[in-house]
């Protein structure tokens, strides 16, 4: 990525200067520590300490956002005015200006931007970062106003909104390696931290999650510097994160402990109890992008990106839930990237575009 490409502004006609929808930080090696340089900004970089670096280069970028806010209206897709430089394959520009957080292969280089929703899924090392995160910083429970009451039509729907917001988030945030069983226990610690950026995970909750016990997956969030490394033998387990753009949310905490309830069961893609780690996380991804009965899908790159697997991986993880029928059907349409599947529900003739797929049956 090219700072000096970025920092051009935005020029809107009619108005008196100029917007900037694109920032960029980079965190520069130095012998005292990581040094954040940030173009759009003119005090001196200070010293970061390693464990916290990433943390605070999100941060910092998501107090640009705040700052430089304009009405959706006014938005443009910003990989589109650079000729769509910024993702190798190029379908078309299309759906809504999201804004999207990429970092560079050494996760040393992050920008922020203004993309549509095609490009945004074209570009690798990318992840739409939610309004709820941008939303100003909780200061304490007792500067909280009181929650509204819940619209009981909507039970559910909000729940997957907040999970689908946080797995897109931690997609950019962990480091590629992080595995998807490593991934399940940071979504909960996420949805779970107190203001404090504290969790406590009772026993029984790791035990139902099959992840009691797993010190390996807690060494992977340490060395990724995304919380400390917890006292596995205390019950229940508190550890502290590290990531202090987890708690730029809008929502309180109480919508948040809901929405990582829900994750447990991520309905309408329940598999069964004993379903390892891995195949919950991709049934969850899943659920989240499941909204209508007659059919669901996105590209085939974005629950890739999700489940921290490559794509080939998930079209395995995929042909699992078909095979204990948590999935019907589902199909990869190579040329687009656009994949869809059906739920095990009693619909005679499922349509998808074009021609007649070959679905991928469930196995007897």
């Amino acid at each position: 990525m090219d700072g000096r490409e970025d920092d051009q502004p935005m020029r809107l006609a009619g108005a008196q200067g100029a917007v900037r929808r694109i920032w960029t930080v980079e965190l520069s090696p130095r012998a005292d520590g990581p040094c954040l340089i940030c173009p759009h900004c003119t005090t001196p970089p200070p010293s970061l300490k390693a464990s916290s670096a990433r943390s605070i280069a999100l941060a910092h970028l998501a107090c640009h956002a705040r700052a430089d806010t304009l009405p959706l209206h006014l938005r443009t897709c910003q990989c589109r005015e650079r000729g769509c430089s910024w993702h190798p394959r190029h379908r078309g520009c299309g759906g809504p200006v999201l804004l999207v957080l990429t970092r560079d292969r050494s996760g040393r280089t992050w920008r922020l931007a203004d993309a549509c929703a095609a490009c945004a899924a074209a570009t690798s090392h990318t992840a739409v970062v939610p309004d709820t995160l941008l939303g100003p910083r909780r200061v304490g429970p007792e500067s909280t106003p009181s929650a509204p009451a819940r619209d009981s039509s909507r039970t559910g729907l909000d729940e997957r909104v907040r999970v689908r917001e946080m797995l897109t988030y931690l997609a950019s945030a962990l480091p590629h390696f992080t595995s998807p069983d490593a991934r399940l226990l940071a979504l909960q610690c996420a949805l779970r931290a107190d203001t404090s950026s504290q969790v406590r995970l009772p026993a029984g909750l790791l035990r139902g999650m099959r992840l009691r016990g797993r010190q390996e997956l807690w060494a992977e969030l340490a060395q990724g510097r995304w919380l400390e490394m917890p006292v596995l033998k205390s019950a229940p387990v508190t550890v502290r994160l590290l990531d202090a753009a987890v708690l730029d949310q809008a929502p309180g905490r109480g919508a948040r402990r809901r929405a990582a309830h829900w994750a447990l069961h991520g309905a309408p893609l329940v598999p069964p109890a004993g379903a390892p780690p891995v195949v919950r996380l991709t049934a969850l991804v899943l659920s989240v992008y499941s909204s209508e009965p007659a059919g669901h899908g996105t590209d085939m790159d974005v629950l890739a990106r999700l489940c921290g697997c490559s794509p080939s991986q998930m079209g395995e993880l995929m042909d699992r839930l078909v095979a204990i029928r948590t999935l019907a059907v589902w199909h990869h349409n190579r040329e687009t990237d656009e994949t869809i599947w059906h739920l095990p529900l009693r619909h005679a003739h499922p349509r998808f575009p074009g021609r007649a797929p070959q679905f991928r049956p469930a196995i007897h």
